[in-house]
């Protein structure tokens, strides 16, 4: 159970006890992070409850927020903690570019299947067939797999847990953190209030055993069928791979290109 500007079950509380044990135990200065989020439930996870820097950008803008904080400072840990309708749905443009510049940034998308705070409509990750405010007879677009998408648009770290798996998203959340280039995890979860309603789950304890019967390892998933993973939540690491970061290649290319042409030019005029 979560309080404060969480509704009673949600996931969020539990993704920030996560989160704040992963930091502690990797040994981070919170003044060494900058938090950026968006609009949205999952806003509130890293602020007011957690003593760092926190930007609340406008809603879909948390990564290209974040891009600009990493390409000033990069030096800095720059976490982006936003919902499904903020970074995959109206963020979704930023989510693609940033995973395929391969930006030293790590986003945690919690993935709540709807758009809750602001009146339970449709999102790009709310499943075929469910129903919302805005398709009270039902969804009829397919939903995102917002962690395979983000791997095909070349993300360095990818994964997905639940909220049930917290140790697993834990070492996972440390992984992400400390890998050089674009990391990215998905995070399914619940929310009894706004997306309970619409699918009949109204405790947090019903979520769970659903994530408990349903999460599929991803080493067992790619040997099954899609008929066979009807219904199943794939969880796992599904990516770990070395690219050039974005930020070390841009100045790099600045030295190379205008810091160093610019300071011969000027001892040409001197002398």
């Amino acid at each position: 159970m979560a309080s404060g500007p969480f509704c009673a079950g949600c996931g969020g509380g539990t993704v920030l006890n996560v989160f704040t044990h992963a930091i502690d135990e990797l040994g981070i200065d919170p003044k060494d992070i900058v938090s950026v989020t968006g609009i949205g439930c999952s806003a509130w996870i890293p602020s007011p409850y957690y003593k760092a820097d926190t930007l609340h950008t406008t809603h879909g803008r948390p990564i290209a927020f974040a891009t600009g904080v990493k390409i000033m400072k990069p030096n800095m840990k720059v976490i982006v903690i936003a919902g499904d309708g903020d970074i995959a749905g109206i963020g979704g443009n930023h989510l693609i570019h940033a995973a395929r510049r391969n930006i030293d940034l790590t986003v945690f998308l919690i993935n709540n299947s709807i758009y809750a705070m602001t009146g339970g409509q449709v999102a790009p990750t709310t499943p075929y067939g469910v129903r919302a405010t805005t398709t009270p007879y039902g969804n009829l677009e397919p939903d995102f797999d917002v962690a395979r998408l983000v791997v095909s648009a070349g993300a360095s770290y990818v994964a997905r847990w639940t909220t049930y798996q917290v140790f697993n998203l834990l070492k996972s959340m440390k992984e992400a953190i400390t890998k050089k280039g674009f990391s990215f995890i998905e995070i399914v979860s619940q929310c009894p209030v706004s997306y309970g309603k619409m699918i009949g789950k109204h405790r947090a304890s019903d979520f769970l055993k659903t994530y408990k019967e349903s999460s599929i390892p991803f080493s067992r998933a790619e040997k099954m069928s899609e008929k066979e993973l009807k219904g199943k939540i794939v969880i796992g690491k599904f990516v770990d791979r070395d690219r050039p970061e974005f930020t070390e290649s841009l100045r790099r290319l600045n030295k190379e290109r205008i810091i160093k042409p610019t300071a011969e030019a000027t001892e040409d005029t001197r002398g």
